[in-house]
């Protein structure tokens, strides 16, 4: 007969030992998980780790704190990181510590101090990491920017934690990322509106000019690039007597009398259409008003950028005084009668013309090859469009100054006369190709340049072998010296030439690049 004494005996020797062995798995897997974070999350050496060094700094456990988030667009990752140095400068005793492993690239604040749980440790804190970005044009204006870290600092005479997350698209994060931390939420909404404001204030962009559009060889950061602002006068700029005044007026003028327009409740936003055929000078006209604007924001769209135009507007609203360039803005912001349906482009260009305050000092200067094809609201509504100057070709006198002005005083005033009159019918960009290639012709004689190359290359271009290169310099097909119909002829106000319809221009593939003229199949280039 059993004895239950002993069978009693034995079952309380196995709970026993079930809860010996509970235990020391825990232990084992404690350890385990220890070991783990030493290695991939845990402090190296002694010191804390990031949920003991942020809950230090806020006397409370971060663990416990909302986390409030900002993304910051890739191209204001400069000005983020000016404005938060401005905040963290104010305390003596700040600090910037880095975050180690991988899993900063990753994760989250709120996701970063989890890491560990119930069985202690925390991510190990590691060094901080650095980008050099651009802030301008030259190859000098760069600035080191935190692009992973963590700000701890006092901030109003709060205990605040600052994490951030710069932008990396090699994992998937296509913008900045600012996270605050501080034990009153209400302080860390107002840290970041304080943020915002400054950014603004301080920012890299004012007084630049950029395009919108990744340059591997420019002097960019993020979709945008910085341009060199040019240095022209009004002697360069060769056009009707009164159209650069008249220009020059609405688009420098109003911003330099803008207190006296608010004062008696007139508006500041305009537009300006520069209009007329390819090579005539339109975005020559442009270079010569952002150099005489020196310290104003400008974004320059053309092509395919020009689908930025929001973040443009965006950019001008916050930089004013600001110019907005939209180039051969014909490409989107044609009458609709001609497409299939709605084109959403052109509702973007729409909403970005009506969408800033009318007492925003900002100038959207448009070009066109072909005003016909853009739509009536447009062109012609107040507001988005109230200004439209022609920029015709020029006449005899007209290609006369242009030569003097290219060729700087290589050939005969004599000699310069007689290719303006052979060249009727000619643009801007034929007379700088024509003393260039006189140039070339004399350089390849071995000889200085003279009136014979400028003959020689005037007899080159106007040859039936150029008339292609003709086309893409702007010219008719019925252009000089050819007797065809569909020249230019006549006059205009002004002793202009009248340009006849432009021709058919292609609209399929890239738009041209930016200050430059790029042929596209079957069609002449855009001016």
């Amino acid at each position: 007969m059993t004895d239950d004494r002993v069978v009693a005996a034995g079952d309380e020797g196995r709970s026993d030992r079930g809860e010996d062995g509970l235990a020391d798995f825990m232990r084992q897997f404690r350890r385990f998980v220890q070991t783990a974070l030493e290695r991939f999350g845990d402090t190296e050496g002694t010191g804390d780790g990031l949920t003991q060094a942020l809950s230090g700094h806020l006397g409370t456990d971060a663990r416990r704190l909302p986390v409030v988030a900002e993304n910051v667009p890739a191209h204001r990752v400069v000005d983020a990181d000016i404005a938060l140095a401005a905040l963290v400068e104010a305390d003596d005793e700040a600090r910037l510590i880095g975050i180690a492993g991988d899993m900063r690239h990753h994760m989250t604040l709120a996701d970063l101090l989890q890491v560990g749980g119930p069985w202690g440790g925390s991510v190990r804190l590691g060094p901080v990491d650095y980008a050099q970005l651009p802030t301008g044009p030259r190859p000098t204006d760069r600035r080191q920017v935190v692009s992973s870290g963590v700000h701890l600092f006092r901030w109003d005479g709060t205990p605040v934690v600052v994490r951030v997350m710069g932008y990396a698209p090699q994992f998937g994060r296509e913008e900045a990322l600012l996270e605050v931390i501080a034990a009153d939420r209400a302080v860390a909404e107002s840290l970041i509106d304080r943020l915002r404001t400054l950014m603004d204030e301080r920012s890299v962009l004012r007084g630049q000019i950029i395009t919108f559009g990744s340059d591997p060889y420019g002097r960019g950061m993020a979709g945008i690039t910085f341009v060199e602002r040019p240095a022209l006068s009004a002697s360069d700029v060769v056009l009707p007597e009164g159209a650069l005044d008249r220009i020059g007026a609405h688009v420098v003028g109003i911003g330099e009398h803008r207190e006296r327009l608010r004062a008696h409740g007139q508006h500041l936003k305009r537009g300006v259409l520069l209009y007329g055929p390819p090579g005539t000078g339109k975005t020559h006209t442009v270079r010569y008003l952002l150099s005489s604007t020196p310290g104003t924001t400008a974004v320059l769209l053309s092509g395919g950028a020009l689908g930025h135009i929001h973040a443009a507007a965006k950019v001008a609203r916050a930089h004013q005084p600001a110019i907005v360039v939209l180039e051969d803005v014909d490409l989107v912001a044609e009458d609709r009668s001609f497409a299939m349906g709605p084109q959403p482009l052109l509702f973007e260009v729409l909403d970005a013309l009506d969408g800033l305050d009318a007492d925003a000092d900002v100038a959207f200067l448009l070009t066109t090859n072909r005003v016909a094809d853009l739509e009536l609201a447009l062109s012609q509504r107040p507001g988005r469009v109230d200004l439209a100057v022609e920029i015709p070709l020029p006449d005899e006198a007209g290609r006369l100054a242009l030569l003097q002005l290219y060729a700087a005083q290589l050939f005969s005033q004599d000699a310069l006369a007689h290719a303006a009159a052979r060249s009727e019918g000619t643009t801007a960009s034929f007379a700088k190709e024509l003393v260039r290639r006189a140039v070339l012709h004399a350089a390849l004689a071995g000889d200085d340049p003279s009136d014979a190359s400028l003959r020689s290359a005037l007899d080159e271009l106007l040859s039936d072998a150029e008339v292609l290169t003709r086309s893409l310099l702007g010219v008719s097909p019925g252009g000089p010296e050819s007797g065809e119909e569909g020249g230019f002829g006549g006059s205009a106000e002004g002793g202009w030439a009248a340009p006849a319809p432009a021709p058919a221009v292609y609209r399929g593939g890239r738009g041209v690049g930016w200050f430059a003229y790029a042929p596209r199949p079957g069609a002449g280039p855009r001016g």
